[in-house]
């Protein structure tokens, strides 16, 4: 099951579309959907996270802490709404689609992808993009 969260005033709309969505990036990655937690929440919120888990004194946009038992997939996945709002500025895309990134960029994360190396990045980029092109039900 999905759920969305949520520590601040953002709801998600249309969340049947993300979920299925997900749903669907977690089935093409032949992995299981278990229970994945989505916490939208404010930057302070977020820093104050990466500060006591990960010990990063640095703002980000998403945060994955992985519960994963074999193929099936548990985590709880938390996103900055107000980094969102700044990267989509940024990049010049619209908010739902650097949101869609985010999103699938911590499933991604569950499903075993890392993002550090080059060659990582390149491959995760390119994953993002490819799903991001599957959700179509969703103004981008």
């Amino acid at each position: 099951m999905i759920y969305f969260n949520y520590e601040t005033d953002f709801k998600l709309k249309q969340p049947k579309t993300w979920s299925d969505w997900l749903g669907q990036v977690i089935s093409d990655e032949n992995r299981e959907e278990g229970e994945l937690n989505y916490i939208f929440c404010d930057d302070a919120y977020l820093h104050e996270l990466n500060v006591k888990y990960l010990n990063h004194d640095t703002l980000t946009d998403i945060i994955t802490f992985d519960y994963t038992v074999g193929k099936r997939l548990h985590g709880d996945v938390y996103i900055s709404v107000e980094r969102i709002l700044d990267n989509a500025k940024e990049y010049d895309v619209t908010f739902e689609k650097e949101l869609a990134r985010v999103m699938v960029h911590g499933v991604l994360h569950l499903c075993g992808y890392k993002d550090k190396a080059s060659a990582d990045i390149i491959m995760m980029r390119a994953k993002e993009d490819y799903y991001i092109s599957q959700l179509s039900e969703i103004e981008m």
